[in-house]
């Protein structure tokens, strides 16, 4: 089980993640009319589940999206990017309500 430390360690990955994550759906979105541009994607989960079984310890890949591409060769799909996005936003949500309930656990513990 891990401990507090632990915990944060790793909910400072995933929110690092998170960001990273946000980051790169932003570049695809403002290249949506970029000629031979192809998306990129944020392999989140196989990297949490990275951190997790080290201890915070890991790092995000950044790989292609491997849609198909247009007649310009830009691949960026909008709705699939919209998607992303909101999916983004959750798993943003999830991770600081994560850290403020673990930093709640610990102010609790230190006043007790």
């Amino acid at each position: 089980m891990a401990d507090a430390t632990d915990s944060i360690g790793i909910l400072q990955f995933a929110l690092d993640a998170v960001v990273n994550q946000q980051q790169v759906i932003a570049n695809n979105i403002a290249n949506q009319d970029t000629p031979g541009f192809q998306a990129s994607q944020v392999s989140f989960q196989s990297s949490l589940a990275q951190a997790l079984s080290q201890g915070g310890n890991a790092v995000t890949t950044v790989t292609p999206e491997n849609l198909a591409s247009g007649a310009n060769g830009n691949n960026v799909s909008m709705p699939t990017e919209m998607t992303l996005l909101q999916e983004n936003n959750l798993e943003n949500m999830t991770v600081a309500n994560s850290l403020s309930a673990q930093f709640a656990i610990i102010s609790a513990a230190i006043t007790a």
